[in-house]
């Protein structure tokens, strides 16, 4: 038996992808992050699968639950909001799964940023306006950042902005911003993206602050920062498809 950690996407159960939705149907026992989640997404859990909300446990005592869930035989998946290669401690989990003898792999989902993307309807990537997407979370009550990781070291280049885990903290850090990108520099807030909740925020670096606390945001929200995301954005064209790029062959 092998421990799944499995991408849930933004929420919505029909954003998973086809293998996360087979390895749902197939588990056993099935840890998910309540505080990120729809409901919705366990209903491709059995009826008699055993469902563990992780929102109050620890590190350990979820170790705990996958080592002894695959000694008892059973097979696991391990929600993760969004794809796992993001904010999801899979790296702490696996190594602890690792010492334990317990086998594990990773299923990606969609992530939140592009589903939040999606559902304002933006290119993060617009010719002659950002190239370039930084992902990255603001420090609050959370581990330190790494030393040159700086979110001003970010904004520098003039790259679209992707923050997680950094709601509670808008008003500073578009105060910080506005300093690179100007305060009239158009920002989105998506609330619990894709799911009955879903509450988008639209501004500049200037008011963003007052209307997400105005919307009581304290979580489950992703930032997007940069002319890329304005709603009348109008940038160049890609010379990937330009009408004037010599192209060999037919078709």
């Amino acid at each position: 038996m092998t421990v799944h950690f499995v991408g849930a996407g933004p929420g919505a159960a029909d954003l998973l992808t086809l293998r996360a939705v087979r390895l749902l149907e197939a588990a056993d026992v099935c840890l998910y992050p309540g505080t990120y989640l729809d409901a919705a997404v366990l209903d491709h859990c059995r009826d008699d699968a055993r469902l563990i909300d992780t929102q109050q446990l620890d590190l350990d005592r979820i170790t705990t639950h996958l080592v002894r869930a695959h000694a008892d035989g059973s097979e696991v998946v391990r929600l993760c909001s969004g794809d796992p290669s993001l904010y999801s401690a899979v790296h702490e989990q696996a190594r602890r799964l690792d010492a334990a003898r317990v086998p594990w792999d990773i299923t990606p989902g969609v992530p939140a940023y592009a589903a939040a993307a999606a559902a304002v309807g933006a290119e993060l990537t617009v010719p002659e306006l950002a190239q370039s997407v930084v992902l990255t979370r603001a420090q609050a009550r959370s581990t330190p950042m790494p030393p040159g990781e700086e979110l001003a070291a970010y904004a520098a280049t003039g790259a679209t902005l992707a923050l997680h885990l950094a709601v509670t903290r808008t008003r500073e850090l578009a105060a910080g911003l506005a300093g690179h990108y100007g305060h009239d520099c158009p920002v989105v807030v998506v609330f619990r993206v894709s799911q009955p909740q879903e509450l988008i925020l639209r501004g500049t670096l200037a008011d963003i602050g007052d209307r997400v606390e105005a919307a009581g945001l304290r979580q489950a929200a992703v930032i997007l920062v940069g002319p890329a995301v304005a709603a009348d954005v109008r940038g160049g064209e890609s010379f990937l498809y330009s009408a004037g790029r010599e192209r060999r062959g037919r078709g």
